[in-house]
């Protein structure tokens, strides 16, 4: 069997650099009606994220294989780190881990979409806003979505509070997920509590840039753009057992009652796995 030529293999990053480039120039790619762009996403996005998944966090995962290949699903994971990384890695884990290489399209604040830069690329990367018809609209149609119920009281908790669940809202994605009849999976994060920890708030300043808050960590911000570099806490990626609602029925998603106990459910699951996890790790950093 002939091998193929050393140079060859080295020149094949750069023949496909360059066809992505010349499909990008010619405007010969799709995205679909939520902006979602997969070839920049894998081409671009992902791997600019895969050296903090890979090296700098080393992110190991979980129950991968409660994951589904094919057809929509609702990962709902806890909310951490000041800045949401967490959500960033988890989508690099469904991509590289799953061997579907599944894209996970996750449900957003408004703040993140009002972003220059940021909230284009977020659109780029699958992402869209956090309301039910957009949830629905895509589970429908197969795709895997991602919501974080805390929102920013979860990325937003001081370091004292670190893996503990905040409130999850109403239960808006388990009511989406009863319309569409999609299951549940509770996912589990375990490191990004300590990649940024917020010692403090300035509410000043937050007011000013219109943001929730404006963390003081141990690195910013004293030390500037230097402390934005997060500290390189190992993370750990838990996929829970799914919770079906196929049989629950569309009619079941105005039951209050069932909403409420639904959402205990997964907000439970989630913290009892955090605990679990976290009595595993022996050091934050080493893992």
């Amino acid at each position: 069997m002939l091998q193929p030529e050393p140079d060859a293999v080295a020149d094949e990053p750069l023949v496909e650099a360059l066809a992505f480039l010349r499909r990008r120039l010619a405007g010969d790619y799709t995205v679909d009606d939520f902006g979602f762009d997969a070839e920049l996403t894998d081409h671009v996005l992902l791997p600019a994220l895969r050296p903090l998944y890979e090296r700098w966090f080393r992110v190991e995962t979980i129950g991968m294989h409660h994951v589904p290949d094919t057809g929509g699903a609702l990962i709902v994971a806890n909310h951490s780190g000041t800045i949401p990384l967490d959500a960033l890695m988890a989508a690099v884990a469904l991509h590289d881990d799953h061997p579907a290489q599944r894209h996970l399209r996750m449900l957003g604040a408004d703040l993140m979409f009002q972003l220059p830069v940021l909230g284009s690329l977020a659109r780029k990367q699958g992402s869209t806003l956090a309301c039910s018809p957009d949830a629905e609209r895509l589970m429908s149609s197969g795709e895997l979505v991602g919501v974080w119920p805390e929102g920013f009281k979860g990325i937003g908790k001081p370091f004292r509070d670190r893996y503990k669940l905040q409130r999850f809202g109403r239960g808006g994605f388990v009511s989406a997920a009863l319309r569409t009849g999609v299951p549940i999976i509770p996912c589990s994060i375990v490191g990004a509590e300590e990649t940024y920890p917020k010692l403090g708030d300035i509410k000043a300043l937050a007011r000013l840039f219109g943001a929730p808050y404006f963390p003081v960590t141990p690195m910013f911000p004293h030390l500037g753009p230097l402390g934005l570099i997060p500290l390189p806490s190992k993370w750990y990626i838990e996929f829970g057992e799914p919770i079906c609602t196929e049989g629950l029925g569309a009619s079941e998603a105005d039951d209050p009652m069932l909403v409420f106990n639904l959402t205990d459910q997964v907000r439970e699951t989630i913290q009892h796995t955090l605990y679990r996890l976290l009595s595993q790790r022996r050091n934050a950093f080493l893992g």
